[in-house]
């Protein structure tokens, strides 16, 4: 054991505890007890070293683990595709709200939230969907859309308002009004 005083570490000038030397690379810096734990703990020498018997030692294979994705939810607006556009939006008796949106766009799981309420808010009066915009880039590009979320409103087949980025619902709401009333 060697002792060291605060006279030979300036550092630690207010201690005056002895250091068990373990290693020759590191110094283990707590005594072996204290005051408020009288009974003596083990100490650890640095670097660690692993006891042949105990790496030995097998653990049971866990069993094999089924991928199951809890996060998806059932979205009140149901998607639109370059297939189906005709009859869901164009040829629509009903006006229709659409939602171009992106996969990997932030803002448009808000909007998705509000296009949601208002598809319940709104049902018999107004078609809610949404279309991604990255996989049906024809339609994307016939209506101009640049960057995403746009909520495009038709009636009569025809684009009547647009609400371009994320908005509170009073401003989905205000054109939807517009275009019912129109």
């Amino acid at each position: 054991m060697l002792s060291l005083s605060s006279a030979s570490l300036p550092s630690m000038a207010a201690s005056s505890s002895t250091f068990p030397l373990r290693s020759s690379r590191a110094v283990f810096l707590s005594s072996s007890h204290s005051r408020l734990n009288p009974t003596p703990t083990p100490s650890l020498s640095f670097p660690l070293r692993f006891h042949p018997k105990l790496s030995s030692v097998k653990l049971p294979n866990p069993p094999p683990r089924s991928l199951k994705i809890f996060s998806v939810r059932e979205s009140k607006a149901p998607a639109v595709t370059g297939d189906s556009w005709e009859k869901s939006v164009i040829n629509s008796e009903t006006p229709v709200l659409v939602e171009f949106y992106a996969s990997w766009c932030g803002p448009c799981r808000m909007v998705h939230r509000v296009i949601d309420e208002i598809a319940v808010e709104y049902a018999g009066k107004l078609n809610c969907f949404v279309l991604n915009a990255d996989v049906d880039l024809q339609i994307a590009e016939d209506y101009d859309i640049k960057a995403v979320p746009v909520v495009l409103l038709f009636k009569n087949g025809k684009k009547c308002d647009t609400v371009v980025g994320t908005m509170p619902k009073e401003f989905y709401v205000a054109a939807i009004e517009r275009v019912l009333k129109s």
